[in-house]
């Protein structure tokens, strides 16, 4: 069993020092929670509500570059993972990220694959990394980001590649209050594994941002979901519980698998486009 921490926080808009600071307060938080996994929101270093690729680019790290350097120093002080939130800037592109750090340093990063016309993400690049699944000390770790949560073409890609558990930054403003309710525990329960959400509070550019961040178990049930105000919620899991996926209600008369009872074959449409 491991403890995972959401630092569900109100990242303010173009201060990076700041929102670093106090992220990594969160860490730290976490750390004497018992956390060995802890995830942010999306964006988390930066803000979401840019209006232009000008007025966001200035607020693009590097990565590696100096949260994750940061973020690094403090999980290899602590033992710790954590899923950070922040802009990208590489090759003259904006990306919208997630990085994963551990106390062997930076892992590996995501770039959000499905933008929505929202915030930053009018002016990002679409990501170009896949849906990597990464081994780590505590199981096998995905990333997805926000909207993607919504494509199930994505988290089925993560459950294929062994994934235990998918970390999950947002910012979901209201409108998308169903996505906690019931996308992402539809999530976990169909690919039988972990899904963690991580999403912002606060107001910003006219839009406000509704927490509820959440753990959901691979039978879809909810282990733990905030309220919406700032916080650090906590939840009890064991990786290992994703890497069974038969369910065996009844032996030899009730059993499923949702991986294995995949039919490929009668799929192509999903390749095809629109």
């Amino acid at each position: 069993m491991i403890r995972v921490a959401l630092a569900q926080m109100d990242p303010l808009l173009g201060q990076n020092p700041h929102n670093r600071e106090r992220a990594l307060a969160h860490l730290e938080e976490a750390s004497r929670a018992g956390a060995r996994l802890v995830l942010f929101p999306e964006c988390a270093i930066s803000g979401y509500g840019f209006a232009s690729l000008e007025e966001a680019w200035p607020y693009a790290e590097p990565v590696p570059g100096p949260t994750t350097e940061a973020f690094t120093a403090a999980c290899r002080a602590r033992g710790l993972y954590a899923v950070v939130g922040l802009l990208e800037r590489a090759d003259g592109r904006l990306f919208n990220t997630a990085a994963l750090i551990g106390p062997e340093g930076l892992i590996g990063r995501y770039r959000k694959a499905h933008r929505p016309y929202l915030g930053v993400d009018r002016f990002t690049a679409p990501g170009d990394t896949g849906f990597p699944v990464f081994e780590t000390a505590i199981g096998r770790i995905g990333m997805l980001i926000c909207y993607d949560l919504r494509f199930p073409e994505a988290a089925r890609v993560l459950a294929l590649r062994g994934a235990d558990l998918v970390a999950v930054p947002t910012n979901w403003p209201e409108g998308s209050e169903i996505v906690p309710i019931a996308v992402a525990p539809t999530r976990a329960l169909e690919n039988r594994f972990f899904v963690l959400t991580c999403n912002r509070v606060g107001t910003e550019r006219g839009f406000t941002f509704f927490g509820r961040s959440g753990v959901y178990d691979p039978a879809g049930r909810t282990l733990v979901q905030a309220g919406g105000e700032e916080t650090l919620v906590t939840a009890e899991i064991d990786p290992r519980r994703a890497r069974h996926k038969r369910m065996i209600l009844r032996p030899g008369a009730f059993e499923m698998d949702p991986i294995g009872d995949r039919r490929p074959d009668l799929y192509g449409e999903l390749v095809r486009g629109s």
